[in-house]
């Protein structure tokens, strides 16, 4: 199951990104909002780190005008690794090392294309694990108040 956030400014956008995950033939939760009237994206965002964070949902999507925002709120919440991505490497990488869990981007920042690909490669990317792990592991020790050395 796929977390869907979004504020005001990203309505539109995920409306598309919902389609390519029913194209894809994947559940999501779409955690609002649900329309256009201005709102605090950081309520959205929470939401949707939440579940993720619980495991009720496997990874999130946070869509806002920048993605900037939705990703600062969303990584105050422990076990959440949200990063913003404007192209499908970085996408593509926030999975292979990091294991990201939410993606985050721009509607003001990218195209619907570039949204569409971005996605797709990232909810298509497995974590490559490894060496990675031990990084990953200690990104949660940091969250534990942990001093790495």
């Amino acid at each position: 199951m796929i977390a869907i956030a979004c504020d005001h400014a990203a309505l539109k956008m995920k409306k598309i990104i919902v389609e390519l995950l029913e194209e894809m033939g994947l559940e999501y939760r779409d955690f609002g909002t649900y329309s256009e009237e201005s709102c605090d994206y950081p309520v959205f965002a929470l939401k949707a780190a939440r579940a993720v964070a619980s495991g009720e949902c496997e990874r999130g999507i946070l869509i806002c005008g920048t993605g900037i925002g939705m990703s600062l709120a969303a990584n105050k919440v422990p076990g959440i690794r949200c990063v913003v991505c404007s192209e499908p490497y970085s996408a593509q990488l926030s999975r292979l090392h990091n294991n990201s869990n939410m993606l985050a981007f721009g509607a003001r920042v990218i195209g619907e294309g570039m949204a569409r690909m971005i996605t797709k490669v990232w909810l298509e990317t497995p974590f490559e694990g490894g060496r990675h792990q031990r990084r990953v592991d200690m990104i949660a020790e940091i969250e534990k108040g942990s001093v790495l050395e």
